[in-house]
């Protein structure tokens, strides 16, 4: 289901970025002055991009470096190697040999290619741990960089919401990949006065997602990616056990504990009430199916909490006072806000991160910019006599 998504999702944005041209622009024109502004492309960028998406992710990146006239190398992650060997594949018979180009490796890849003096922009979708580190080398050769980093996006629920179409909402784009997606809603902030109401609502909505193999039918949430990241989300899971909250569904490790030769390291959707503010489930992004939920009475208190983080990818306010919505949403200190909606995107609209959760952006005007150098032209129909000496 979420394979399909995927595709459906880049293929439906993309068009739109197509549309977006960066001209020649006409400053001034006075007399003997002329004055253009131009954008000139970079040359060569490497794309490195993960595992959660490789389809969608690539594509973008492909799109904004190729549509502004540079020439790619991309790098898919060796947890998902043959969806962009294969999407590159596809994509170089419709471009001039050499445009569009791929490398397939381990760890050591990606730090040859943010070191390689022949690569002018670096274009990075991951961790924020890796995010510094892909800086730091880029830094060397004063290489272009955007990076696309972690999210701890909080969904603030109001008292006025429709409770059963909220939770249904809030699950979808919790579990949704498992929990694997930068965006995805990562903690809840619900009004006190329906808390109980939309716990129980919510638990509902995510029982209604089956767990098992994607080529199955019906199947929402498959396994998450990969032995380490198995391992980070059963850490998790142990510290919410040692710790305050309660687990009101999920949090049997044993039920799918993985064992070699089985089929995937499946993991049970997990909520998680009142672990703490300052719980590690509230702070650090486990990307995986746990999501912790919180009460809040003070408009004042829940937006400075939501606030209360180096992270700042983007963030959703759901009610039927759209007004009190989308004024709170505009307090929110992160890069993309959802009113009553989650995760949706515009390719003509610039997506990144505030704070840690990114530098620069990839989509819209800016997101292609960010692909050029830009040069003022000076022009003077005559030279004249400077007067001097």
């Amino acid at each position: 289901m979420i394979a399909v998504l995927e595709l459906e999702l880049i293929a439906g944005r993309m068009p739109d970025l197509a549309k977006i041209k960066l001209e020649e622009e006409l400053m001034l024109d006075v007399g003997e002055r002329k004055v253009t502004k131009r954008y000139v492309p970079l040359g060569v960028g490497g794309l490195i991009v993960p595992w959660n998406f490789p389809v969608m992710l690539l594509v973008a990146k492909i799109a904004n470096a190729v549509l502004t006239g540079n020439t790619v190398v991309c790098k898919p992650s060796p947890f998902a190697p043959y969806t962009g060997l294969k999407l590159v594949e596809l994509a170089q018979q419709f471009f001039p040999p050499g445009v569009i180009n791929v490398l397939s490796g381990d760890d050591n890849l990606g730090p040859w290619m943010t070191a390689h003096p022949g690569i002018d922009k670096i274009s990075f979708t991951g961790s924020t741990a890796t995010g510094r580190k892909v800086m730091e080398s880029c830094s060397r050769t004063l290489k272009r960089v955007t990076l696309e980093l972690g999210g701890k996006d909080p969904a603030i629920i109001l008292p006025d919401i429709d409770v059963t179409v909220v939770a249904g909402q809030v699950a979808f784009w919790a579990f949704i990949n498992s929990g694997q997606g930068c965006m995805a809603i990562k903690k809840v902030y619900v009004h006190s006065s329906i808390a109980k109401e939309f716990v129980m609502a919510l638990v509902d909505a995510t029982k209604s997602l089956k767990v098992g193999d994607g080529f199955e039918d019906g199947i929402f949430m498959g396994p998450v990616g990969h032995e380490m990241q198995y391992e980070k989300v059963m850490g998790f899971m142990q510290d919410i056990k040692k710790g305050g909250g309660k687990i009101v569904l999920g949090g049997d490790v044993e039920r799918f504990k993985y064992k070699p030769g089985e089929v995937g390291f499946f993991v049970d959707p997990t909520i998680v009430f009142e672990p703490g503010e300052g719980s590690r489930i509230m702070k650090e992004e486990p990307f995986g199916p746990i999501l912790p939920i919180a009460t809040w009475d003070d408009e004042e208190d829940v937006i400075r909490r939501a606030n209360d983080t180096d992270i700042g990818l983007g963030a959703s306010v759901w009610g039927k006072d759209v007004n009190r919505a989308e004024r709170i949403g505009r307090r929110l200190e992160v890069g993309n806000v959802w009113i009553n909606e989650h995760m949706s995107g515009l390719a003509s609209v610039p997506f990144g991160g505030w704070k840690c959760s990114g530098i620069g952006v990839e989509n819209g005007r800016e997101g292609l910019i960010s692909w050029c150098n830009l040069q003022g032209i000076y022009v003077t129909r005559e030279a004249k006599s400077i007067g001097f000496p």
